[in-house]
């Protein structure tokens, strides 16, 4: 680890699908159009829930967080993934490319906690119903986030720091179209353990676990839904449980094959095609699912524009 870090003080060059210049233009449309759709979408989630007073509830406090946590998340890599495309350069600042691959860990790593936070409220509206005020009161569901956020915060401090810590040899170019784990490791010219052991430990805290947290929920929920004899509370049940598990499955799916599989074993262009979809496509589809599927959200949008279409006229 002696060896000096020549890139630190330099550029580095994302090489995102230069390998497939046939495509790129093509792909640059496509994540332009998925990332309006990320902008509009969450946003309108953000404002509805705090303009409609009948969404300021746990499950729809919640839902705002995940639609910021998108909204950043995205904003963190795809304009400087489009000024590449589209630029003559496809260069990105040593400082840049650490603040990119930070915030990507950490709204990343956010996100993997929120997901389970949301199964764990709707185990306590289905399988507790009596009594979900009193568990999911406001200041819970605020400590809940801030811990989710927290945890975030420090698995990016940790793994950023080692990561940016090993020596490149004056590597500059980076095989992926953002500054990410996978891609940074393999720079390295030397070989660390430690980072190996790390990476995958992380991904247990916040991949696995979370993931096996939300199977449990879902688990005592379909035990609770299957007593359930009414046609409407297994609609009402379906329509608020089906998104969360349609997020949850494209989201952590991508995830854990990325970051929990031997990096030998995936191919570099595999590898951009799986962050290609739970970097861009993922976020622009959950506020598309949660929209969809839900009744409450459709009606607070209904009456959002019918009372600003009421003001204009007035």
């Amino acid at each position: 680890m002696e060896i000096i870090n020549e890139s630190s003080t330099t550029d580095f060059i994302l090489l995102g699908f230069s390998d497939q210049p046939q495509l790129e233009s093509i792909i640059s449309v496509v994540v332009f159009i998925f990332y309006i759709v990320t902008l509009v979408g969450n946003t309108t989630i953000i404002l509805v829930t705090y303009l409609d007073t009948q969404l300021h509830t746990p499950m729809y406090f919640f839902l705002s967080n995940l639609s910021f946590l998108d909204l950043c998340y995205t904003t963190s890599i795809i304009p400087q993934m489009l000024v590449n495309i589209w630029g003559p350069k496809k260069s990105i600042t040593y400082g840049g490319c650490v603040l990119q691959f930070f915030f990507a860990l950490d709204l990343g790593a956010t996100e993997c906690l929120l997901l389970a936070v949301m199964a764990y409220d709707r185990y306590a509206a289905i399988c507790q119903p009596l009594h979900y005020t009193v568990i999911m009161h406001p200041e819970f569901c605020q400590k809940m986030v801030l811990t989710s956020w927290l945890g975030g915060l420090g698995s990016a401090l940790i793994l950023c720091s080692l990561t940016m810590k090993l020596p490149r040899c004056g590597n500059r170019e980076v095989d992926n179209f953002f500054c990410e784990t996978p891609a940074l490791i393999k720079m390295a010219c030397v070989y660390s353990r430690v980072i190996e052991i790390v990476v995958f430990t992380l991904g247990v805290v916040f991949l696995l676990v979370p993931l096996s947290l939300i199977l449990i929920s879902y688990g005592v929920i379909t035990q609770a839904v299957m007593r359930i004899k009414s046609a409407g509370g297994w609609k009402k049940v379906l329509n608020t449980c089906g998104s969360h598990l349609t997020v949850v499955t494209l989201f952590y799916g991508t995830a854990i094959y990325m970051y929990m599989k031997p990096q030998n074993t995936t191919s570099q262009e595999q590898g951009k095609i799986f962050t290609l979809f739970y970097t861009v496509i993922t976020p622009s589809l959950n506020p598309l699912i949660y929209t969809l599927r839900n009744k409450d959200v459709k009606n607070a949008v209904k009456r959002t524009l019918s009372i600003e279409k009421c003001s204009a006229k007035s």
